[in-house]
């Protein structure tokens, strides 16, 4: 699927109808090279303060942390990405260090941040032929556990990448829904002004 199967009016860039979120992957394997090419977009994106307060965890699919990331999943989600090359957990550090050595104060946009990088990181996997896709049916007081994770990061979500597959391997309830879909319309999400009544 491509851009040649959505349109967005007023046109964009096609790499961002390009992009969207199958189930349905091959199992091959990534490079570490590949991955740290999404990485390093992920590094580019837009923070405040330039604080860069997400982390990425990640496993690769064949290796010994891939049953660990994995079985943190949700079943559901550990049906289908069990096939994709590599699984991502998406964490962000709610607080902001000042350098000073005082206390960390409460950082406000650590998600939003986080999501900016998420965003660049799903947008080269696409750029490289790749695709990604984020969920947060995880068990995230189990994925905590296992993966050592201290309590000032939020998870944020897990995400699959992979190479894409006929969708003929997923169960016939998901193989009706692994196409690209459509979005709201602008004027369900854009307002001049006060929020609507």
């Amino acid at each position: 699927m491509s851009s040649e199967t959505r349109t967005a009016s007023p046109a964009i860039e096609p790499l961002f109808l390009d992009r969207w979120s199958p189930r349905a992957f091959d199992g091959s394997a990534l490079s570490q090279t590949d991955l740290d090419l999404l990485f390093e977009a992920a590094r580019w994106a837009p923070s405040a303060f330039n604080y860069q307060p997400w982390r990425f965890l990640y496993a690769h699919r064949d290796t010994p942390l891939w049953d660990e990331f994995l079985a943190v999943l949700l079943p559901f989600n550990q049906s289908w990405v069990r096939n994709a090359s590599v699984l991502v957990f998406v964490l962000s550090d709610q607080h902001m260090d000042k350098g000073d050595g005082s206390a960390p104060k409460s950082n406000h946009s650590h998600s939003f941040d986080a999501g900016a990088a998420w965003a660049t990181l799903a947008l080269q996997a696409t750029r490289l032929g790749l695709h990604s896709h984020g969920m947060t049916g995880v068990d995230f007081d189990a994925a905590r556990a296992t993966l050592g994770v201290p309590n000032r990061f939020r998870f944020e979500a897990a995400v699959a990448i992979g190479r894409q597959a006929d969708k003929s391997i997923l169960p016939e309830a998901l193989q009706a829904r692994e196409v690209p879909t459509d979005r709201k319309p602008l004027d369900d999400f854009r307002f001049e002004g006060r929020f609507p009544a």
